[in-house]
């Protein structure tokens, strides 16, 4: 009786130690060039995720600095308390038409509370051991939920691309008639601007993803601002959001609107979108980061990985931040640059306030037109062929129409409702054996193997 004791006490505290095992690999072999490698590591994905955090914040309806702060922020919570070695923490864009949809309405304080109460459940979840279940959710409704996400980013940034001094919105047919109504306002040079860094990012990163390619794209705006098209009407990050602020040391306390029916709805409706993304993106993410480091040792925790995002999503949205998750395509950038252990986030938090600090005066004359040109960069690279591919493999046409649906959903009536509706009709699928059922003894095989 006292060791079952001994070990739910044991199971709780590896949840608040926030230097367990996967600290283990710094140890091997020559301790000083292990942690160089972390710090070194850290140092080039600050360096990638800056001009990232700025676009996703922006994208989202919020502030440019506080997509810095606020990946700075959840990299240290989420390497000090999450379940994986290398996982790199930050804002995402699949949180792009969740936070844009919420900021139309509300203001910032309605959503640090909707990210609380997600916060809240992803503890408790990783509490609870609910790590398998969400790793349940099949690979064609991931696969379409990115499909879909993307198409809403490369949408939302239209109106950036095209240089448009208004805003096209965020819903999808608004956004299409906005797109109409204003495109004879565009600007030759904004366009020119956004090709150039979408191609700059991609033949980079096509060259080596080690490149920090997103920072040369905005080196090469700012260049272009300031000299040979400074007086061509490219719209400036200051000219929509002022000087950068360097005090990253504000405080954004939870704001509890007025109850009724409409605002409990929106809080039920965002708080579970938010926790549904963070659980199934940082899970995902846990899980590729393992592969693609062929990790040997201490595989990662998905409750431990649960309750970690919890943390960040209550902390981040506090100092100023919003909701936070794993980013696939920085954590690979932090492994393939030899990243050990979660050092390299602890290391990337410094060094992104530090770098922010010194270039804030710089970032906010990068044109509005470069970032649409990172964001389209970043949406083209969210459809994967092998993934779709793999899906068309099932050889089940019940999966690969769960995969069209979801990702025509998703732009069409939003994110909740989108992958709510597609698990629902999985269920179906199971029930009544037109797909395999996740819970048999080979997925259940499967999946430990995966998972650990």
């Amino acid at each position: 009786m006292q060791s079952v004791k001994d070990s739910k006490y044991s199971y709780l505290l590896n949840f608040i130690n926030p230097f367990d095992a996967r600290y283990e690999d710094l140890t091997k072999g020559d301790l000083k060039s292990n942690i160089f490698k972390d710090l070194m590591a850290g140092l080039v994905v600050a360096m990638v995720a800056i001009p990232l955090a700025m676009g996703f914040a922006m994208a989202s309806g919020l502030r440019p600095e506080q997509g810095i702060v606020g990946g700075a922020v959840a990299g240290l919570i989420g390497a000090l308390f999450g379940g994986s070695k290398y996982q790199v923490y930050g804002p995402t864009a699949a949180y792009i038409p969740i936070i844009g949809g919420l900021m139309a309405t509300y203001d910032h304080g309605f959503l640090v509370m909707v990210s609380i109460i997600a916060g809240m459940m992803l503890m408790l979840s990783g509490v609870f051991k609910l790590g398998r279940i969400v790793a349940l959710v099949p690979h064609s409704i991931v696969v379409g939920f990115t499909i879909g996400i993307a198409v809403v980013i490369a949408f939302s940034q239209l109106g950036e691309v095209f240089g448009f001094k208004e805003k096209i919105g965020y819903g999808f047919g608004e956004q299409i008639r906005n797109i109409i109504k204003y495109f004879d306002q565009a600007n030759v040079y904004a366009i020119i601007v956004s090709l150039l860094t979408f191609t700059i990012c991609k033949i980079l990163i096509s060259y080596s993803k080690l490149i920090p390619a997103p920072v040369i794209g905005l080196g090469f705006g700012y260049i272009a601002a300031k000299t040979f098209w400074m007086d061509k009407g490219l719209v400036l990050i200051k000219d929509k959001y002022g000087s950068i602020p360097t005090d990253f040391s504000v405080i954004t306390l939870p704001v509890v609107p007025d109850l009724n029916s409409t605002v409990l709805f929106d809080a039920i409706y965002f708080a579970i979108a938010i926790y549904f993304v963070a659980a199934i993106e940082s899970l995902l993410c846990s899980r590729m980061a393992d592969r693609l480091a062929n990790n040997q040792g201490t595989a990662y925790n998905p409750n431990k990985e649960l309750w970690g995002q919890g943390l960040v999503n209550i902390l981040t949205p506090l100092f100023n931040g919003f909701p936070h998750t794993g980013a696939l395509a920085r954590t690979a950038v932090n492994i393939k640059l030899g990243a050990l252990s979660p050092l390299a986030g602890i290391a990337k938090f410094a060094f992104k306030l530090l770098l922010a600090y010194f270039l804030a005066s710089h970032l906010e004359l990068v044109p509005m037109a470069c970032i649409g040109g990172i964001l389209l960069y970043v949406a083209s690279g969210m459809v994967k062929k092998h993934e779709i591919d793999e899906v068309l493999s099932m050889n089940n046409k019940f999966h690969i129409g769960l995969m069209i649906f979801t990702a025509v959903m998703v732009p069409m009536f939003g994110f909740l409702v989108a992958v709510l509706s597609a698990i629902g009709v999985f269920i179906l699928l199971v029930v009544f054996k037109f797909v395999e059922n996740p819970m048999s003894e080979k997925t259940e095989h499967n999946l430990d193997d995966t998972i650990g």
